[in-house]
């Protein structure tokens, strides 16, 4: 193994992407975003950037609605559960934000499917172009395309963005 792609290396990454569960937003709560985790994420990621590091998170939805779950248990057509659960990572997404522009973290959404009032459009030039001036990025709504999880979002916005790691975080419980 090459020490400098070691995850232990001292010296920090250029780059990283951070996948958040929805989960991890719940805090002590059974649904929806508790704020005193969205601060403590938001702090945490501060004193990350603050080294230096370039951050880019994607954001679950699974504390608000679970597509894949719903449609099992109601019969719902799987593509129209998978497009309410993207809609919940945006949500999770502005919560987010909110927090992190709050703590001085210049901070921008990007989404899989337009809703231009709220997010921009994910252009990966623009995203890098984001993360290259110091903004944390946040990427919503998955791929955009049902029967994809959070998961694959994150691979692959990470390797859209030359992220070095991806940072898994399930929960805060």
């Amino acid at each position: 193994m090459n020490p400098s792609k070691s995850p232990f290396r001292s010296e920090p990454y250029k780059r990283i992407l951070l996948k958040l569960s929805g989960e991890a937003l719940l805090g002590d709560l059974e649904y929806g975003v508790d704020p005193k985790v969205v601060a403590f994420v938001a702090e945490q990621v501060r004193s990350v950037r603050d080294l230096g590091v370039d951050v880019g998170i994607v954001v679950g939805g699974g504390n608000i609605f679970r597509g894949m779950t719903a449609a099992a248990a109601t019969g719902m057509d799987r593509a129209t559960a998978d497009y309410i659960g993207m809609l919940a990572t945006a949500m999770n997404g502005l919560a987010l934000q909110d927090g992190l522009e709050r703590g001085g973290v210049p901070t921008r959404v990007m989404t899989a499917i337009d809703m231009n009032e709220i997010a921009e459009p994910f252009i990966r030039r623009r995203a890098v172009r984001h993360i290259e001036k110091g903004r944390v990025v946040i990427f919503v709504c998955g791929t955009g395309n049902p029967y994809f999880t959070t998961d694959t979002a994150a691979a692959l916005r990470a390797v859209e963005i030359g992220a070095e790691i991806v940072l898994d975080r399930k929960s805060t419980r």
